[in-house]
């Protein structure tokens, strides 16, 4: 499934122009992405927890030449689903 599925979805149920939906669809998401990015955490009851990571810096290694190299530190978006979307 891809964005424009999501779209038509929420427009069928709704009873709404795709249009209108598409606009919704990138309200919630742009919402979700400025709390993550504000707070590091978003969690949303029964389906999970959007979170920033602090990855630590590590060797890495190219698997074809065996060759080392840095992996400076980062951070990372993780999700772990909640109860209900993790048992369906």
């Amino acid at each position: 499934m891809i964005k424009i599925d999501l779209v038509r979805d929420l427009a069928q149920k709704l009873k709404i122009k795709d249009k209108e939906a598409l606009f919704i669809l990138d309200s919630l998401l742009e919402s979700i992405k400025e709390t993550i990015l504000k707070n590091d955490r978003l969690e949303i009851r029964d389906f999970g927890v959007f979170q920033i990571k602090n990855r630590k810096k590590r060797m890495g290694r190219n698997p074809k030449s065996k060759k080392e190299y840095p992996i400076p530190p980062h951070k990372a978006l993780s999700f772990k689903p909640g109860r209900k979307l993790r048992d369906y």
